[in-house]
């Protein structure tokens, strides 16, 4: 038996599906990067509360009436800065600032979601 090696054809394939693959992540990359407007916070899956990331302030996020969570933001992004969850993991998370970007609090229920504005929008289109 002889062993078969690489050919001109292999080699070409592999660059190829690698050259597909690298052109994909290259476009979900450039079309979800948007830069948000607002930042939705939500407690239990509840609307907490929907600010204005171009605004640089500090929201205490009270669940049953104690501060859980602080986020703060500044300079057009948003950080948990402050937990009283044992594990901290949300204030390790990066800050952010793109749509669809989240800081996640899991044992208080904690989900902070950069949004493009503040009004909620109900429908995806209008049907006439």
């Amino acid at each position: 038996m002889s062993k078969k090696r690489f050919g001109k054809n292999d080699i070409l394939f592999i660059g190829g599906i690698l050259g597909i693959a690298l052109l994909f992540m290259l476009l979900v990359f450039f079309l979800q990067n948007k830069e948000g407007a607002c930042v939705e916070v939500t407690v239990d899956g509840k609307v907490y509360g929907t600010y204005d990331l171009n605004e640089n302030q500090e929201i205490p996020i009270t669940i049953d009436g104690e501060v859980t969570n602080v986020l703060t933001i500044k300079d057009g992004k948003a950080k948990m800065t402050d937990a009283d969850c044992p594990d901290h993991l949300c204030m390790h998370q990066k800050a952010i600032s793109k749509e669809k970007e989240t800081i996640v609090c899991l044992p208080n229920k904690v989900v902070a979601e950069v949004t493009g504005s503040k009004e909620k929008q109900e429908f995806d289109s209008i049907a006439r």
